[in-house]
């Protein structure tokens, strides 16, 4: 007989997204821990809820996707302030960049949203094309693997033309791991 390697399993997480008050959708993402765990370790812990503060959960459920660029990427997960400039990880308010050299090189990964190198909180994005002019500046930790349509129907929700804030609320209603 003969042995095979253990294969490592990387977490499966799930967003369920509600625009303006009706479901929407479940994306699915696989996050690569084995590629960046650490930082896949923050965006799981997010969607858990098992981070306490005060005793209750800390993350991405009720959160909105403040800001929605169609034609490029669709960012959420400012559970703080609402309005991308909050911070916070389970590491403290910003932890460093992991690795840099997985490419956005198409439609559906995740990656962190920053203010600069190692400014890396709960804020995140899902590319809706390549965008190879972000390589080397964001950390992408995951793919949608399931729900690349609830990701077009958010990036297709009416924007504010000066902030790409969505004119209807893009909330996420659960999440959690699989």
């Amino acid at each position: 007989f003969f042995f095979l390697p253990m294969a490592t399993s990387n977490p499966i997480v799930f967003l369920d997204i509600s625009i303006g008050g009706h479901a929407a959708g479940r994306v699915k993402i696989e996050l690569f821990a084995h590629r960046v765990p650490k930082t896949a370790e923050n965006f799981r812990k997010f969607c858990t809820g098992e981070l306490r503060k005060a005793g209750l959960p800390v993350g991405y459920k009720g959160c909105s996707f403040h800001r929605v660029i169609r034609d490029f990427m669709v960012q959420g997960g400012d559970f703080v302030k609402g309005n991308g400039q909050g911070s916070f990880s389970v590491y403290g308010e910003t932890f460093d960049d992991e690795d840099l050299s997985t490419k956005h090189d198409g439609p559906g990964l995740l990656s962190m949203a920053n203010s600069g190198p190692n400014t890396n909180g709960c804020q995140f994005f899902i590319t809706c094309t390549a965008c190879p002019w972000l390589d080397g500046k964001h950390v992408v930790f995951g793919k949608v693997i399931d729900g690349m349509l609830t990701v077009r129907k958010i990036e297709n929700v009416a924007t504010t033309t000066n902030n790409q804030r969505p004119k209807l609320p893009v909330i996420i209603a659960e999440c959690g791991e699989m």
